[in-house]
């Protein structure tokens, strides 16, 4: 009994030892309001650090879609286009080939070779038979040189635009399928703002440059046609003309025609002496 009442005194006192030696901390009102204020402008910092976080993420998260292609793009829109091919005739008499090179390669000298060999070449009016015509006949041999030779020209003009326009397909269709390469690609180097206004001027550009060909082609076939009507236009002065002519000199005509044949009628001898 006696052990254990020195036990719990010990005890107690080993309780008590500490408290004996403590200080007493004095509460103050102010430090602890400027520490709840502090507290909530962290906190508030903290709310709006994770805001700002998320928006940024969100922002990632948005460009790194927008910059990917699907992967199955090209598969679904991907298409071939007709592509210019070099021209191909026989060569019978050795008089057709420099049409075909001209239509291939439009150049000068390609095209000139063409109209030489593969359309008749009209001749020089003699100058003594010329003058020695009519106003009339001398204004519709020149009319018909000057029909041959805008015709000429025409020819020529149309040969080497669709021959350099076929010369070049090759290289344009090169650019288009490069076009259409960067455009169905996965790479996101080529999905970037900069590389779609890039491929959007490109393809503006390749757009002007097909209208171009499309313009002179539309331009050659209208000087054909210029030509065309110039030819009917010709042919209808020509009849007026003739017709004009006619009635301004049948009855001098006529009358020449009447005294010859009455001349001729006199001249004869119906006797059988021929007196």
């Amino acid at each position: 009994m006696k052990f254990r009442l020195v036990y719990i005194f010990v005890v107690f006192a080993a309780l008590l030892a500490p408290t004996a030696h403590a200080q007493w901390t004095v509460f103050d009102p102010t430090n602890y309001a400027n520490a709840l204020n502090e507290f909530h402008q962290l906190q508030s910092m903290y709310t709006t650090a994770v805001a700002t976080r998320n928006q940024v993420i969100a922002a990632y998260n948005l460009a790194y879609q927008m910059s990917q292609m699907p992967q199955n793009l090209a598969a679904r829109y991907k298409s071939d286009f007709a592509q210019w091919g070099s021209l191909s005739a026989p060569n019978t008499y050795g008089n057709t080939s420099a049409w075909i090179n001209a239509l291939d390669l439009g150049s000068p000298s390609s095209v000139t070779a063409a109209y030489n060999n593969a359309v008749i070449q009209v001749g020089s009016y003699p100058s003594s038979s010329l003058s020695a015509q009519d106003a009339n006949t001398q204004a519709a041999i020149k009319n018909q040189y000057a029909t041959s030779e805008i015709g000429q020209a025409t020819v020529t003009n149309t040969l080497s635009t669709l021959g350099t326009i076929r010369l070049n397909s090759q290289a344009f269709a090169q650019k288009l399928s490069n076009l259409e390469s960067d455009t169905y690609s996965t790479d996101p180097n080529q999905q970037t703002q900069n590389a779609l206004l890039g491929k959007i001027n490109t393809a503006t550009l390749l757009q002007i440059h097909s209208q171009q060909d499309t313009n002179q082609i539309l331009a050659a076939a209208a000087a054909q046609q210029a030509l065309d009507a110039k030819e009917r236009l010709d042919e209808r002065n020509r009849l007026i003309n003739q017709a004009i002519y006619f009635q301004q000199n049948f009855p001098t005509t006529m009358q020449n025609v009447t005294s010859g044949l009455s001349d001729s009628i006199h001249a004869i001898s119906l006797s059988t002496t021929g007196k």
